[in-house]
């Protein structure tokens, strides 16, 4: 009976919109305090998935009913003994599709796994329920997370809320979409090629790209083998907030970051290169620029590698020319990706998404020599030396991409070409993963087509502190995380 008062209450005090708006920490104290229920808060989000879903398609499982019963149990938990000092009891997140979650399915967005139900949790999604946060559902992704646009022959695309025939970025796109919508408090994705950053980007919601193995991958699929491919991988929070980011970090990584103080660090943005820049987006960069010079010590300058980076990128993703993946995609040692490519090109009837198929094809055809792998560790060991002395107290503030979202198979495109033209759109993205760093993308504004653009703030591990610091600055002084309300 207090509950359904409590609940009755909140119902009028907490409108839906301003809790599908609200931040996990600040949810997660309201429902510490008994201010709102998590009952009412989990239903408020499920109904909302309910409603976006069919038009964004950024949903692909749900745990709807056993949502509701966690959250009911943490309800009565907390009428009896408070939260314990579980940071997250009671708050409904959602998961990206690519993360094991104990009776949910793993599938890659691939037909042929479309059974593959998980009997355990990954280490994030075990470390995230410790402190009490429930799991509304699985957000889609490319097939195997292996394109930078959300789309797969098991799910579908999904669209990006701010406008539906834009992309919502890779491979966490799902994710994106769910955070910009507010149809959940916040969520998980994974980065190696960009996977967090675009869509954060596109959706105009914060992401943090953690560094070189902070974070587990354990129940990550598909799981990073080759040391050049998982030194790239990072696995974080996609939110509404930069406190978010910071504390759904510190719940999930492998050791705390030492305390800093970023005004102890000089910020070097990036200066108009040669590299494909809106003017939207430079126009924005430089307004950032004339904003940090007013905190803090800053100046223009390209950081070292930078010109190498895409470049880098592509050949330690081709590292065995997609073997493992292709392994993956199609049950066999036997590769088919040029006939599943055609016969999708042909007929739109191959189980192999087209996507996935052009994917392996170029890191089979960009596959380096054993020669060139040894000169590429050489290289990685040299350049890991360097920047570490050289972000010791350093911070670099790059763009995310060279616009806002664009159309349906238009970063594909850009990036997928055989003209190899990934070394002229990739670098901003490139060089946090090939030298692996952590990277915290924040939303600034709005460009010419009213689309969110926003930011990477990057430096080496062991300054996630600063990096965090420095965001919540600049969150404060732009438009940061404003939620998609057009489905309201």
């Amino acid at each position: 009976m207090i509950d359904q008062m409590v609940e009755t209450k909140q119902k009028v005090e907490l409108s839906e919109k301003e809790l599908l708006s609200m931040d996990a920490s600040t949810l997660a104290k309201k429902i510490a305090n008994q201010e709102v229920t998590s009952t009412y808060a989990t239903n408020v989000f499920i109904s909302h998935l309910k409603k976006v879903n069919h038009e964004l398609n950024c949903l692909v499982e749900d745990r709807f009913e056993l949502a509701r019963q966690e959250a009911a149990k943490a309800d009565a938990i907390i009428e009896k003994h408070g939260v314990g000092g579980k940071k997250l009891l009671g708050v409904p997140i959602s998961m990206k599709e690519s993360f094991d979650v104990n009776g949910m399915k793993t599938t890659g967005g691939l037909i042929r796994r479309r059974h593959a139900v998980r009997s355990h949790d990954a280490d994030v999604v075990s470390a995230l329920k410790a402190e009490g946060a429930i799991i509304l559902g699985k957000t889609n992704t490319p097939a195997l997370c292996f394109c930078q646009e959300t789309d797969n022959k098991l799910y579908g695309r999904t669209n990006n809320p701010w406008d539906v025939t834009r992309t919502t970025g890779g491979s966490s796109g799902g994710e994106g979409a769910v955070i910009a919508v507010g149809g959940a408090a916040a969520g998980i994705g994974s980065d190696i090629g960009g996977s967090i950053r675009f869509p954060s980007h596109f959706n105009g919601v914060v992401g943090f790209k953690s560094g070189n193995g902070q974070v587990s991958q354990e129940g990550s699929f598909p799981h990073m083998v080759i040391p050049l491919q998982e030194r790239m991988l990072g696995i974080g929070p996609m939110t509404k907030s930069v406190c978010d980011a910071k504390m759904i970090y510190n719940i999930i990584a492998k050791q705390q970051p030492e305390a800093k103080k970023f005004s102890d660090f000089e910020i070097i943005t990036l200066p108009k290169t040669n590299y494909p820049l809106s003017i939207e987006t430079e126009k924005m960069l430089d307004m950032i620029y004339a904003q940090l010079q007013e905190n803090v010590e800053t100046r223009k300058g390209v950081p070292p590698f930078f010109a190498e980076s895409a470049l880098l990128w592509q050949e330690m993703m081709s590292i065995d020319g997609g073997e493992g993946i292709a392994e993956i995609t199609f049950g066999t040692k036997k590769r088919k990706e040029l006939g599943a490519y055609l016969k999708e090109a042909i007929t739109g009837q191959s189980d192999t998404h087209r996507y996935l198929s052009w994917a392996l094809i170029g890191a089979n055809l960009f596959r380096p020599s054993e020669k060139r792998i040894d000169e590429i560790n050489e290289f990685i060991k040299s350049g890991d030396e360097q920047l570490h002395d050289y972000l010791e107290e350093r911070i670099l503030v790059f763009p995310v991409y060279h616009t806002g979202a664009l159309r349906h198979g238009e970063v594909y495109k850009e990036i997928f070409s055989i003209r190899k033209t990934y070394k002229k759109y990739l670098p901003y993205i490139a060089y946090a993963n090939v030298w692996g760093l952590p990277s915290l993308t924040i939303p600034i504004q709005r460009n010419e087509h009213h689309l969110p653009i926003g930011i990477q703030l990057m430096s080496k591990n062991g300054n996630e502190d600063a990096l965090f610091q420095l965001g919540e600055i600049l969150e404060k002084q732009n438009d940061g995380y404003v939620r998609c309300t057009t489905y309201d």
